[in-house]
């Protein structure tokens, strides 16, 4: 059925499947070129700073915590959902791996007595990621509320948690083997950075490769028509909201590795910012296209606008400012690329008007 359901779905694209193919082509094109000037631009205004190695290897240190959560996010969003707990769900994965790594550990421990101390952090950190987005999952789909609601009821219920638990409090001192993630690498190229890159990989070969990939897209397109082709939405919905908190445990672990901490409000700026870059890379907010590697060019352009900013002594607002003009800028442009509105009249009778002269 499965292969039927796939078959039928790429064989027969509607013409609103095509444009939308064409806009997130042009947008990946778009994407990459302004990148290319952005980098241009900063290598004329700072030719020494933005030309030497240690920045790309800060720009390569910050990007994987930034584009893993924006990976969580990204899957539910194809969807047609949205998950708002990302940062509260990592946060929690944090504190419950740093609990037993920096309390319940021995200071003393080292050699496999310390790699079992990990392993078992790492699989409680894993076993909760799974059961806060199998929770979300259930009650998203089975209930059918909205994943709006639902997260932002799970993101509040966790970070009360969390804070409850923590008294506010942060952990720190994590062992050695956990910090090399990020503080160590190949060259000058962190172990987070290809972590980031390996994941972004296997998302997209996921999305455009697997079955599941092709009901994500199904879903976030049409929920109605997904039923009725046989494909049981329930369960796909589940398994998004699963990866997507185990993403989150992965993000956890670059975290912790970076800050050698874990505490109840970290990176509480990052969750907007998943949403812009999502967007920024083709990702459709109403669900059902978009592409990884928009995607990740898009999380490259943050970066290197944040970097930049910084070495000439800008204020982070300022960054922030022109993240959010950068959203609404290309928010307007995609609908009156692809309409419909007015616009759409003008473009067909200008159209019109340049065939008849």
């Amino acid at each position: 059925m499965t292969e039927i359901v796939k078959n039928d779905a790429r064989s027969e694209p509607t013409a609103l499947d095509r444009r939308r193919v064409r806009i997130i082509d042009a947008n990946l094109r778009g994407l990459l070129i302004f990148w290319a000037v952005l980098l241009g631009l900063f290598l004329v205004l700072m030719p020494d700073a933005f030309s030497r190695g240690t920045t790309y290897q800060a720009m390569m240190l910050q990007i994987p915590e930034l584009g893993i959560l924006a990976l969580a996010m990204t899957l539910p969003l194809i969807s047609g959902g949205l998950n708002l707990a990302i940062i509260a769900t990592t946060n929690q994965i944090a504190l419950l791996m740093g609990w037993i790594l920096t309390v319940q550990m021995p200071p003393g421990a080292a050699g496999l007595d310390l790699a079992l101390w990990i392993a078992m952090a790492l699989a409680a950190g894993l076993f909760l990621a799974i059961v806060i987005g199998l929770v979300t999952g259930l009650i998203v789909s089975f209930f059918e509320i909205h994943p709006i609601l639902v997260t932002l009821g799970t993101m509040t219920l966790i970070n009360g948690i969390s804070i409850w638990l923590s008294r506010g409090t942060t952990l720190s001192g994590f062992p050695e083997p956990i910090l090399a993630v990020a503080n160590s690498g190949i060259v000058w190229v962190p172990y987070s950075f290809f972590l980031f890159l390996f994941l972004a990989y296997a998302m997209h070969h996921l999305l455009t490769r697997r079955p599941l990939g092709l009901h994500i897209h199904m879903i976030g397109s049409n929920l109605m028509a997904t039923r009725y082709s046989g494909v049981d939405d329930k369960r796909v919905q589940v398994k998004v909201y699963v990866i997507s908190s185990v993403l989150c445990w992965f993000a956890a672990i670059v975290m912790v590795s970076r800050f050698n901490s874990a505490g109840a409000d970290f990176a509480q700026s990052y969750l907007l910012i998943t949403i812009l870059a999502a967007v920024l890379g083709g990702i459709d907010p109403y669900g059902g296209f978009g592409r990884i590697s928009g995607l990740v060019v898009a999380i490259a352009i943050l970066q290197t606008i944040s970097s930049g900013f910084n070495l000439m002594g800008l204020s982070s607002q300022m960054t922030l400012f022109l993240w959010g003009t950068t959203l609404l800028v290309v928010m307007l442009v995609k609908r009156i690329w692809s309409g419909p509105g007015p616009w759409q009249r003008w473009r067909a009778a200008l159209s019109g008007t340049a065939r008849r002269s």
